[in-house]
């Protein structure tokens, strides 16, 4: 809007000059066109940003991670050539629904109704509709703001009856994307192993649902349910790509700064490469799939280059949990033997690295997660952070990046990322970072000690255990990443003052307020 009045200026000031305009008029015109520049140039300054959320990549799955890696992923080896790689990056949660609750609400999911587990494809909507969100705060302050890709976050279809599942899939869904602040969105309800299996366009089917799937087992995991006859799952991710990439040529020819949030399908279940990546590698589809990963963020890289959005968009790369694959160190078969089996044997590969554990366990392979950002001119290429952060951190980072502060009844457990993205130091301390597994498991971190609050996994390892049953373990990371030395006797005034910090931060409404 203050282009096209700047310009109405301007056409007045070309045709009539400013000696002939009266001096009643000259002032608040000046005025009014100095304000308008200055707004014009701000808004100009301000960085776009894009957001990629990888579906399950393991922090193993990325050379740059993890060098023994055999998997090629030079587009991720890329972001951390020429951006800042986090080593120290977590998930809030150790599965996907709650993770992106954060990332969209600054907030961790335990404080909503969600306590546990994921939503479902019918699951209804989880965030408030009148919530501020980091879409809604954006849009706010000048964004357009989009999401392209899984949402799995809840939404309201209209109901046929009172059964399960009777739903009218060519009414449009509420409470969705665009409700809680997207002015854009083109989604799948949640991940791509749970129907419905269609496309949504700003609340409306794309094409409706009207044929039905068949229940599959891994690797082409998929659960029953319907599917619109455009909805081919080996084409789901490249379909996403080509709709972020329209959307990024869209944004280049407008002044308007924009936020894209591009939460990807992959690689989790059904794990169905695309057939030109089918033998990318000798890992199987697994590792295949890993490869598409790569190249779909090569190709948002290449439209952002192409575009000559580049040198003026933040870009973040991270994914919502660890991977899903197990590792093998037992006489079992692993996946390259058989592609069936949900696990490597570690002279093929190690999906989550160093790290104890899978997806869905509180240990550190359910939320350690690469975390990348390239920010041209202001974040210094190649270099490190080790701070401890996490996923809730977007809103308040983003919050800095464009100027404003946050508001008061909004993103209570972010603390931006700006300075150490900088290379400074922060200017307030974070509280310590609070880690979640699917059965609710807690874990807390403060510097190099993590204390879980249970006596096992709280996810798919064995032991899996329970929520604040004892002994509960404490890990020193910089010594033991992989967590297998419990030495929670050794320091019982330390699990005290842990248990204590934790109790603090779950009791309150939010961890930014303490």
């Amino acid at each position: 809007m203050s282009s096209i009045f700047l310009s109405n200026i301007e056409t007045l000031f070309a045709s009539e000059t400013i000696e002939n305009v009266p001096i009643r008029m000259k002032k608040p015109l000046i005025v009014c066109l100095s304000a308008l520049a200055l707004a014009t140039a701000a808004q100009a300054a301000r960085p776009n940003i894009v957001l990629i959320l990888a579906d399950d990549m393991g922090y193993g799955d990325v050379q740059a991670l993890n060098p023994k890696s055999k998997i090629p992923t030079p587009h991720l080896n890329r972001l951390a050539r020429e951006g800042m790689t986090f080593t120290d990056a977590h998930s809030p949660s150790a599965v996907c629904t709650p993770t992106r609750f954060g990332v969209v609400t600054g907030r961790y999911c335990w404080r909503s109704r969600l306590k546990r587990g994921v939503l479902n494809g019918y699951g209804s909507h989880l965030i408030d509709p009148k919530r501020e969100t980091l879409a809604r705060f954006l849009s706010g302050h000048g964004y357009h703001s989009a999401v392209i890709g899984k949402w799995h976050l809840g939404m309201d279809y209209a109901k046929t009856g009172e059964g399960k599942n009777t739903f009218d899939f060519s009414k449009p869904v509420k409470n969705g994307a665009n409700d809680v602040g997207f002015d854009h969105s083109y989604i799948i309800p949640a991940s791509l192993d749970f129907p419905p299996y269609y496309y949504i366009r700003n609340q409306r089917a794309v094409m409706l649902p009207t044929m039905k799937q068949e229940k599959q087992g891994f690797p082409a995991y998929l659960r029953e349910g319907e599917i619109a006859p455009n909805f081919i799952m080996e084409e789901a991710l490249d379909h996403l790509t080509d709709q972020a990439v329209g959307y990024l040529r869209q944004r280049s020819q407008l002044e308007q700064p924009f936020f894209l949030y591009f939460p990807l399908t992959a690689p989790h279940k059904p794990v169905l490469p695309h057939k030109r990546f089918r033998g990318k590698t000798k890992l199987g589809p697994y590792g295949d799939f890993v490869v598409q990963v790569d190249d779909t963020v090569g190709r948002v890289l290449k439209a952002l280059d192409e575009f000559k959005l580049a040198d003026n968009t933040v870009v973040f790369y991270t994914s919502d949990n660890g991977s899903f694959m197990h590792r093998y160190e037992d006489g079992r078969p692993g996946h390259v033997a058989d592609e069936t089996v949900q696990g490597y044997k570690p002279e093929n590969h190690t999906a989550n690295g160093p790290l104890r554990g899978t997806k869905a366990d509180v240990w550190e392979a359910g939320h350690r997660v690469p975390f990348f950002v390239r920010w041209p001119g202001k974040v210094r290429a190649g270099s490190k952070s080790r701070s401890t952060i996490t996923h809730t951190d977007f809103y308040a980072t983003c919050a800095e990046i464009v100027g404003q502060p946050l508001p008061a009844d909004a993103a209570e457990d972010s603390f931006s990322l700006l300075a150490p993205m900088l290379g400074k130091p922060r200017h307030t301390p974070r509280a310590p970072v609070i880690n979640h597994s699917a059965s609710g498991m807690f874990a807390i971190r403060d510097g190099k000690w993590k204390l879980v609050l249970g006596n096992g996994s709280g996810g798919r390892q064995q032991p899996k255990g329970k929520p604040f049953q004892k002994p509960y373990h404490l890990f020193d990371l910089d010594a033991d990443l992989g967590e297998r030395t419990n030495v929670a006797e050794q320091n019982p005034e330390l699990v005290e003052r842990l248990i204590k910090q934790f109790e603090r931060i779950h009791k309150s409404k939010g961890s930014r307020s303490l």
